[in-house]
């Protein structure tokens, strides 16, 4: 089965639409920075000086997002964030 690959910039930019619909502002208010760690993926989220740390459960449900409106593919496939040596953090759909 072949697998669509999300950059990490596009998984960046999933996660600046998903926070500004939260909290009504422009996506281009938002800051990220994604993080692998011993607990797994999380991003933390930088809107009016304030920090916010997502959880992998949020970066899927903002990537679901991202699928849905901007790549019209199905939101519920199989989404895997990967930990890539050359591309940073990437995310696997199941197509």
């Amino acid at each position: 089965m072949e697998k669509l690959i999300i950059s990490e910039q596009d998984i960046i930019n999933a996660v600046c639409v998903y926070i500004s619909r939260k909290k009504q502002i422009r996506p281009e208010e938002v800051e990220v920075e994604l993080m692998y760690d011993d607990y797994g993926f999380s991003a933390e989220v930088y809107t009016d000086g304030r920090k916010q740390v997502l959880i992998t459960a949020n970066l899927i449900e903002a990537l679901r997002l991202w699928l849905e409106e901007y790549m019209h593919r199905d939101p519920y496939a199989g989404i895997t964030l990967v930990l890539d040596d050359e591309d940073g953090i990437i995310a696997q759909v199941n197509q």
